[in-house]
């Protein structure tokens, strides 16, 4: 049986993954991959049999590439994919990688740069997150999106965004829900937004929050003795569900987003394990948090 539809037929392709065009082209593209790679092909011989270069080729397998019905079909006549099963499923994959996004109506507040990430996000089985600033999106109540929110943007664009942010956290309460952990420096707790009721309030949803099985929240103390430097500022993990898939790291910057790979994205990996070791344990984040609170 083929490497495609010996994974279909062993479960690696069902409606766990079916969650979004950017996780299919994600699998789409490691399995163009594994076709290549069966074949002999390097990338730079890949470059003469697609008629492609080489960096589109490489992009394509990352999944950061949009591949249309055709040339799917013209990879697999290029690799000498004839198996009828397999073939239908790499169509399928791109059919689903070209399907309208979920955050459609929200489109004219969603910059290119962060339409992966909003896919990846709704897809992912584990997020691990460093939050430098302000309270991680997830974790956020509607008032304190809001007012957080209108501080940078026109009202108009805050209001939509906050309504896109809402239906995000979603992932938190599904079934299964998204693992979500997060180290927060406590500086960031201390920036209040939208006035002492807003900031009382999110206060008592991140103690609320703990009580969550599926999320761990750790604070990084101002005192906290050989933190790790993080001069990138804050950044985000996400792991796939399916294991063939790399794991993803983002990086939000003022006007855009990097998503580092390689030895770039190890790097992240190994400080956020950094992070974790440092910051206080989960067990005592409720009472940081009282203490932040009593202090306001």
């Amino acid at each position: 049986m083929n490497t495609v539809a010996a994974e279909q037929a062993e479960g690696g392709f069902h409606e766990e993954w079916e969650t979004g065009p950017t996780v299919a082209r994600m699998v789409l593209g490691a399995q163009l991959r594994r076709l290549r790679e069966a074949n002999g092909h390097s990338l730079e011989e890949a470059e003469t049999v697609l008629g492609r270069p080489r960096e589109q080729i490489a992009r394509i397998e990352l999944g950061r590439a949009d591949l249309r019905l055709r040339d799917v079909a013209g990879v697999c006549t290029a690799y000498g994919v004839t198996d009828r099963a397999e073939v239908a499923t790499l169509l399928g994959l791109a059919r689903q990688a070209n399907a309208p996004r979920w955050w459609s109506a929200y489109q004219d507040v969603v910059p290119p740069w962060y339409e992966p990430y909003l896919e990846l996000e709704q897809s992912v089985s584990v997020i691990r997150a460093y939050e430098a600033q302000v309270v991680p999106d997830l974790l956020q109540t509607e008032a304190y999106t809001r007012a957080l929110l209108e501080e940078r943007r026109p009202a108009e664009e805050a209001e939509r965004l906050a309504a896109l942010r809402a239906l995000r956290r979603r992932i938190l309460h599904r079934e299964p829900p998204v693992r979500f952990w997060a180290v927060i420096e406590e500086a960031a707790l201390l920036r209040g937004f939208g006035g002492r009721a807003v900031t009382f309030a999110q206060f008592e949803h991140l103690l609320d929050v703990c009580d969550l099985p599926h999320v761990t929240l750790q604070v990084l103390p101002l005192a906290s003795a050989g933190a790790p430097p993080v001069t990138g500022g804050s950044f985000t993990l996400l792991r796939p569900p399916q294991a063939e898939l790399p794991d993803v790291v983002y990086v939000e910057r003022l006007n855009g987003a990097v998503y580092p790979s390689g030895p770039g994205a190890v790097s992240y990996w190994h400080t956020m394990n950094r992070l974790v070791l440092t910051a206080a344990q989960p067990a005592s984040t409720q009472s940081i948090l009282w203490r932040i609170l009593r202090g306001l």
